[in-house]
């Protein structure tokens, strides 16, 4: 079967009436688990599916990711289903790898402060302007995210789109708390759009569609979903992924409330 068109690379770094769902497991597991879930994204007539080749794990005995297989698996999955494709860069080494592959690069929480990195990833996307997915620190300050973005676009990209992943807190029932005024705020001291990853705040899929509905209403730019096809035969992050059925029932939903608000899921 021939290769379906991928879409043009966008600019999220121009803020629109769309609303970008960046959604896919935790991890590239195998080509069938991704196959999975890719088949559902692209039913559903979304635009980029993400996943993690290179894991960065608080237990060093955890998965660690498939590494270059990983990201040959999205690399092959997205092009078949027309789908952009996001993961996670964790070392400067692996920039140029990464960036051949795929048509995003995350800056994940852990490395919110690792400016070796952020220079890095800037100077490789200079050309390409391929989207960054910079992620906030677990203790990061929004002035403290804002100022190290510098770092990426001092280089020569300004693709970037903030992300808002939870931050730490004395809170314990939930895995992180969302500062869900992270989006009104950034709108109001930044021209970066802002995505929401309702995935890891919530840590449980039950609590996932309200933290999704909430970023919508708050008026997010783009969202994060972990989708699995077997959430409890995940090997990171089971609990907090959704079900391919749960995705489609919650971007039915979502898709609701932001035609209500003007704009639409993509």
């Amino acid at each position: 079967m021939s290769a379906v068109n991928i879409p043009a690379i966008p600019d999220l770094g121009q803020l629109t009436d769309e609303i970008t769902i960046f959604a896919g497991p935790c991890s590239v597991e195998s080509p069938e688990q991704f196959e999975e879930v890719a088949e559902c994204v692209a039913s559903l007539g979304l635009t980029w599916i993400r996943g993690g080749a290179f894991k960065p794990r608080t237990n060093p005995h955890s998965f660690q990711g498939l590494g270059e297989e990983g990201l040959k698996i999205m690399k092959a999955v997205g092009e078949k289903h027309g789908l952009l494709t996001l993961t996670e860069v964790m070392d400067t080494a692996h920039c140029e790898l990464v960036h051949s592959y795929v048509d995003g690069l995350q800056v994940g929480a852990r490395n919110f402060q690792n400016f070796s990195l952020l220079k890095k990833i800037g100077q490789v996307t200079a050309e390409s302007k391929k989207m960054v997915l910079y992620k906030r620190g677990l203790s990061g300050s929004m002035s403290e995210w804002l100022a190290a973005t510098d770092y990426i676009t001092d280089c020569g990209n300004d693709n970037v789109v903030l992300c808002e992943r939870g931050i730490r807190t004395f809170e314990t029932a939930t895995r992180f708390t969302l500062d869900i005024a992270a989006v009104p705020v950034i709108h109001k001291q930044s021209l970066h759009p802002i995505c929401i990853d309702v995935s890891h705040p919530a840590g449980q899929r039950d609590l996932v569609p309200s933290l999704a509905k909430a970023a919508v209403a708050a008026g997010a730019d783009s969202l994060m979903i972990e989708v699995h096809p077997n959430p409890p035969a995940a090997l990171s992050d089971g609990p907090q992924q959704l079900t391919p059925a749960q995705f489609v029932q919650l971007v039915d939903e979502l898709r609701v409330l932001a035609a209500a608000l003007g704009k639409r899921i993509v």
